[in-house]
């Protein structure tokens, strides 16, 4: 990403972060409208957010880094991969295309387009499993980037997608996805009051992360080798 300049980074993100919310929201909307089955209608938002992710990661990943989440930005910026003095404006970008892609959810289903959530997700429960759900996708995030990047997009898309349903939050796992989805009184909304909490516990779970896999992807320096007696000595 480094032959793009701020301003198309920070198109990017708020970009790939609009596309996927709306597909959150926008995909949630119709699976409540299609189907009264709760396991059902979960399962049709799933399979398109972990579709949108690897549409949008191999679009924008050369562009951006295609982070689309405040917790891996700031999970980048502890590593030093994302410099502290563009963390800000990334996070900024996310969270404002976030929104706008709450909004244009409710627009393609001829909704408010202003809504508050009413939908209660909290508990120490939920509160770990976003912990849990950050942690895992910053820790695949890290491990294929090191080993396998062209497979970045892919892994992001089958986690998120495997995280809907392991964990009890069904894995929000974004601030920026978080906040926009505040503003849904649809399916995939939840209660303002109840965002904080789960930031929080995102954002500590990608930090956990780094600092695991900052260890265990280091490998093991090489010994040095044992030089065979000399038997003239």
């Amino acid at each position: 990403m480094g032959s793009f300049d701020l301003p198309r980074r920070l198109a990017a993100e708020a970009l790939g972060t609009g596309i996927l919310v709306c597909t959150v929201v926008g995909s949630g909307i119709m699976a409540d409208r299609l189907t009264d089955d709760e396991a059902l209608a979960l399962l049709a938002n799933t399979v398109p957010t972990g579709a949108i992710l690897v549409v949008i990661i191999t679009m924008f990943g050369t562009i951006s880094g295609a982070h689309f989440n405040p917790a891996v930005s700031i999970g980048f910026t502890i590593n030093r991969t994302l410099p502290l003095k563009e963390t800000g404006p990334y996070i900024a970008a996310q969270v404002f295309g976030g929104v706008l892609g709450t909004f244009a959810a409710h627009l393609m289903f001829a909704l408010p387009v202003i809504q508050v959530a009413v939908i209660e997700r909290t508990g120490p429960a939920q509160w770990f499993a976003e912990f849990v759900a950050a942690f895992g996708l910053m820790a695949a995030i890290l491990a294929c980037a090191r080993f396998h990047p062209k497979s970045v997009a892919w892994v992001v898309g089958l986690y998120i997608t495997a995280a809907y349903w392991f964990t009890a939050s069904t894995s929000f796992a974004n601030p920026a996805v978080t906040v926009a989805r505040a503003l849904t009184d649809t399916f995939s909304g939840i209660r303002p009051i109840d965002v904080p909490p789960f930031i929080l516990a995102q954002v500590a779970g990608a930090a956990a992360a780094v600092v695991l896999m900052s260890w265990l992807l280091e490998p093991r320096e090489k010994a040095e080798p044992v030089s065979a007696p000399n038997p003239g000595e």
